[in-house]
């Protein structure tokens, strides 16, 4: 109980990071038990339980913002396209940095991604928008490994989102994570609509959504 205590008021930790801190701690005593190392287990009997945490999400606005703000650095400019093209196609971070070619493959004449993904091992189809298919083009050629887009850390990428946000004047907790928190599948029909404006989209392009 101190040492939760103390996590979670002179360290500063948030309950589930005190508690991911109190689990590790006892991963560690159970192995050192095991070992012969330890004679006591003062985690026995105590088991710890992490809080469903609402992360919020990004209003159309704030996309939108950060889509057409004109940043003065190209690290920047990189962490936001990488950062959109979560955005419009659902992708986790582990999953956007892995994708490659031969995760695009073409059906009835429209491009998918198609990729299982690493959290659930699931694999899911996405259609292939205009804005993460700009993306790709844009970067082709530039990551290593054949892979589609050049990424940064997760950690580094969170840091200069946070910097993003503070130019755009968002409030929130900008993090990677976040980009995946829309309502994704109304969005790319959202997004679709609004290429087809700019593009001048036909009738049947539109009837196809």
């Amino acid at each position: 109980h101190d040492f939760d205590v103390y996590l979670r008021t002179i360290v500063g930790q948030s309950f589930n990071t005190a508690i991911k801190t109190l689990k590790t701690f006892k991963t560690v005593i159970i192995f050192g038990r095991k070992a012969g190392v330890f004679n006591h287990d003062p985690f026995l009997n105590i088991h710890f339980k992490t809080k469903r945490v609402d992360r919020g999400f990004l209003t159309d606005e704030e996309i939108d913002t950060i889509m057409h703000k004109e940043f003065a650095t190209q690290r920047l400019i990189n962490v936001r396209d990488i950062f959109l093209f979560s955005c419009f196609t659902g992708l986790a971070y582990v999953d956007v940095a892995n994708l490659t070619d031969e995760n695009i493959i073409t059906m009835d004449g429209k491009q998918w991604i198609v990729t299982a993904r690493k959290k659930t091992d699931t694999l899911s189809h996405i259609l292939l928008l205009d804005i993460p298919k700009m993306i790709i083009e844009k970067y082709a050629g530039c990551a290593k490994n054949g892979r589609l887009i050049p990424i940064l850390s997760n950690q580094r990428m969170n840091s200069y989102l946070k910097e993003i946000a503070d130019i755009c004047g968002i409030k929130k907790d900008l993090t990677f994570h976040l980009a995946r928190h829309r309502e994704f599948y109304k969005h790319q029909i959202i997004n679709r609509l609004y290429c087809l404006s700019i593009k001048g989209g036909n009738d049947k392009e539109t009837s196809e959504l």
